[in-house]
């Protein structure tokens, strides 16, 4: 019975922003009353209703949406009425729950079902019918999720507790960047394995890193298992996955570089510092990046229920394919409303210094994140280019990459060009020699498909990579050709293995930025022509 004497269940028991004549009747049969017009929401409630279930749903199905977030401790189905009533352990779990949710409607079976806030404190449901099977699908779920039931032969938690060393908090590194990876594409991915409810991503020693937070340290596990040295794209933003030390996070802002899922309130922190300018177009400017992989590789979750976590089928042995779509990939929240900019295979390269810069100098740094096919140093504002990538994601990296960076003493910006195509001078009409057509080059580092140069893409960095150097060709030799080119070498060595290569570390990345421009490509005799690219290494 009911401590309060009311039926277990009617439309008064539930917190409707808006209702209409179709409320739900009572569980026992008899109508509820009908209310139209708007109410209040109700106050917090460990006892949450889910509306527009599909009919076919289980209740293990349901369960699973709670269960991310601490433990079910009762469960009421009404699937003649399309609805659910969910008792949560604690008060806070269901706020957690409902604050997230706002964020993200939860899907069952690929349909929308939404959740609120009951007036009930609490379900009494011992004497009601057909709960039989409630409480089975109760006793299994928590069973599995409180580590009394081994999932794939993983270890598992004590009694709800975290495992040894396990914290809800992952940190993430991202290397092989090649192409950008923003919040969005880290939430869709690890939002398989359970409810992600905060994420920061930040970027250190020139990689970038992120830090994600569960409802649940099983969840945190799972991913790891999964996750830890898969690809997000073919051959490249591989993932690194590890426990953090930390067991939750402090979010300020909600924006693109930081996440809290469950807090709508959070300001978007607009004047604070801008990020790593290498990965500022990552998450802060419009555009989309676009995976030339149509079935790019990823994930399905570890268990079986989507959106919510854990469940009791089987897990899938192998990873299924991720399909980002667009939305994902803006480097925007969708939610704010947003409309995604279409991104063009032409960058706009600004503040150049006109002294110094050349269509030959832009082409070749340029090259270093996608082949270049037309470089137009602008007329009558030489401090402006327009560059023509071979596609849209090879422009998005190049402007990743080099949006910010030093450049002949001045700091350049790199955005995308409203124009879609650089259009060749027409016959007789004045250029200087500023339009240059590259579409034929020898120099493109990117024209067979799979090439190792798609995994060696780094940011700009003070040590470069030389490579295809000849046998007889040694130290002094290549370190004299630096510092006569007017730059300061601070370090220099062979590989180990293969003296064909080499690192060199100069004094900055400025310089070094110049001095691959000036020598990628130079002339060493023997028929071998200098190979320079970024390091991520140092020596």
């Amino acid at each position: 019975m009911w401590a309060s004497g009311e039926p277990p269940v009617s439309a008064s028991s539930c917190c409707f922003t808006t209702m209409s004549s179709s409320t739900p009747s009572t569980a026992n049969g008899t109508d509820g009353k009908k209310y139209k017009g708007e109410r209040s929401p109700c106050d917090p409630s460990r006892v949450l209703h889910v509306r527009k279930v599909p009919i076919e749903v289980s209740e293990a199905e349901v369960i699973s949406l709670g269960v991310p977030f601490g433990k079910v401790t009762n469960l009421l189905m009404l699937k003649g009425k399309n609805q659910a009533f969910i008792e949560m352990a604690s008060e806070e779990a269901a706020i957690t729950m409902v604050n997230y949710y706002t964020t993200a409607t939860p899907h069952v079976r690929n349909q929308p079902v939404y959740i609120q806030y009951s007036n009930h404190r609490e379900l009494k449901t011992d004497n009601l019918p057909n709960q039989g099977r409630a409480q089975a699908a109760l006793q299994a779920v928590n069973a599995v999720h409180s580590g009394n039931m081994s999932l794939s032969g993983t270890a598992t938690a004590s009694d709800g507790g975290m495992m040894p060393g396990q914290s809800p908090v992952l940190r993430i590194i991202v290397e092989n960047l090649y192409y950008p990876v923003s919040l969005e594409v880290l939430h869709q991915i690890f939002s398989k394995f359970g409810t992600v409810l905060k994420i920061i991503t930040f970027t250190k020693n020139n990689q970038f890193q992120a830090l994600l937070q569960y409802a649940d340290p099983m969840n945190a596990h799972h991913a790891k298992v999964a996750l830890d040295g898969q690809n997000i794209y073919n051959g490249c933003c591989t993932l690194r996955v590890e426990f953090s030390k930390l067991t939750s996070l402090n979010v300020k802002y909600n924006n693109d570089k930081s996440r809290d899922f469950t807090r709508l309130d959070l300001p978007s922190g607009d004047g604070q510092p801008t990020m790593d300018p290498t990965m500022q177009t990552a998450f802060g400017a419009p555009g989309i990046i676009s995976s030339p992989y149509p079935g790019a590789a990823g994930f399905a979750p570890a268990i079986g229920f989507p959106q919510a976590g854990l469940s009791m089928q089987t897990m899938p042995g192998a990873l299924g394919p991720l399909t980002i779509p667009s939305s994902a990939m803006t480097g925007r929240m969708t939610i704010h409303g947003m409309a995604p900019t279409a991104i063009h295979s032409v960058l706009l390269v600004s503040n150049l210094n006109p002294e110094s810069i050349s269509p030959h100098g832009l082409f070749i740094l340029f090259g270093v994140y996608g082949d270049v096919h037309r470089v137009k140093i602008l007329f009558n504002k030489k401090e402006n280019a327009l560059i023509q990538m071979a596609d849209a994601t090879q422009a998005q990296l190049a402007m990743s990459h080099l949006n910010g960076q030093r450049l002949y003493g001045k700091v350049i910006r790199v955005t995308i060009s409203k124009h879609q195509t650089v259009q060749l001078p027409r016959e007789g009409q004045e250029d200087q020699g500023l339009t240059k057509d590259f579409s034929g080059s020898p120099l493109h580092r990117f024209k067979k498909p799979g090439s190792k140069n798609f995994q060696n893409i780094f940011p700009p960095s003070a040590t470069l990579h030389l490579s295809n150097i000849p046998p007889s060709t040694t130290d002094d030799f290549l370190k004299e050709l630096f510092a006569s080119s007017g730059y300061t070498v601070k370090a220099f060595k062979f590989f180990q293995k293969d003296r064909k290569m080499a690192l060199i570390q100069l004094g900055s990345v400025e310089e070094a930025i110049q001095a691959l421009i000036d020598l990628h490509n130079h002339d060493l005799g023997e028929n071998h022509h200098l190979r320079v690219s970024f390091s991520k290494s140092t020596i």
